[in-house]
């Protein structure tokens, strides 16, 4: 490598690095998350309404202060929706979050745009213009948007259960670029199957994520830990999804789950490196 090329690379690689160490994920329950790198931050299923009798939803204080946008909930870009399901995704809450804060933009998969346009008074028009519908099949490419100093990317991986249930689901694995800086991954109710990602090796192996969020079971699942060391290749990965019977310390839960990083509580943050902070 020329020296030339070696400064250039040094320079790209510290830049990311500077990123990295401004970064931060902050759990907000099930699937829930709020990723901050510097002034841009972005949210992944934050407004549910059903735990299924096993799921963390987010807790009151924490909602005040998102519809509130108080810091750490201020000056939020964009939401992002992984699926339609009670457990990840509240039309009536979304809707009243968007008619809150009328700078968020929310990227969310058509089922999930379908059930917001429902609750949605007559004069909708200025909220819906922030609303952009993925319309995305099993086994198409994935796609790309740039806005908002954002890379989003967006491939429909089938939901967990297939092929047996679950199959109409749209659920959407979100790659995002925060201003040219880290890249996160959320998978939402990905299927484990490495069939699934084999077609779209080279979109993974193109952009590897500084944060993967896998729900919990892809550590539990041979199939799940192929994806995420064959395809995936995150630098780390936290575990969400994760049912309240789990135990918050490490050593307490069943063997397969032990040697694992998961989100228990909201509260907890991690960064790039895989730093643990406690929970507040």
């Amino acid at each position: 490598m020329s020296a030339a090329r070696s400064f250039v690379f040094l320079l790209l690689a510290s830049g990311r690095l500077a990123a990295a160490e401004t970064a931060s994920a902050l759990y907000l329950g099930n699937e829930g998350l709020l990723i901050t790198q510097g002034e841009v931050k972005i949210l992944f299923d934050p407004l549910a309404d059903n735990t299924f009798g096993q799921y963390e939803l987010l807790p009151p204080d924490m909602r005040a202060m998102l519809f509130d946008g108080r810091a750490p909930f201020d000056g939020v870009d964009a939401i992002f929706v992984s699926h339609y399901h009670g457990d990840h995704f509240s039309a009536s809450l979304m809707r009243d979050y968007l008619a809150a804060q009328p700078g968020v933009r929310l990227y969310a998969p058509l089922q999930a745009v379908a059930a917001l346009r429902e609750v949605l008074p007559e004069a909708a028009a200025p909220m819906l213009a922030r609303v952009t519908g993925l319309a995305l099949e099993a086994g198409e490419p994935p796609i790309r948007i740039d806005a908002d100093g954002l890379r989003v990317e967006a491939v429909r991986i089938p939901h967990s259960g297939w092929p047996d249930r679950q199959t109409h689901v749209e659920n959407l694995a979100f790659r995002v670029t925060l201003a040219d800086g880290i890249t996160v991954l959320h998978m939402g109710d990905a299927d484990t199957r490495p069939e699934h990602f084999r077609g779209d090796a080279d979109y993974w192996a193109e952009r590897p994520a500084d944060m993967a969020f896998p729900p919990y079971w892809y550590f539990e699942s041979a199939r799940g830990r192929q994806v995420l060391t064959d395809y995936l290749r995150p630098v780390h990965a936290v575990g969400i999804h994760v049912p309240d019977s789990v135990p918050d310390d490490p050593a307490r839960r069943d063997p397969e789950l032990q040697g694992y990083d998961l989100f228990t509580r909201p509260g907890e943050t991690r960064t790039p490196g895989g730093t643990q902070q406690p929970t507040p």
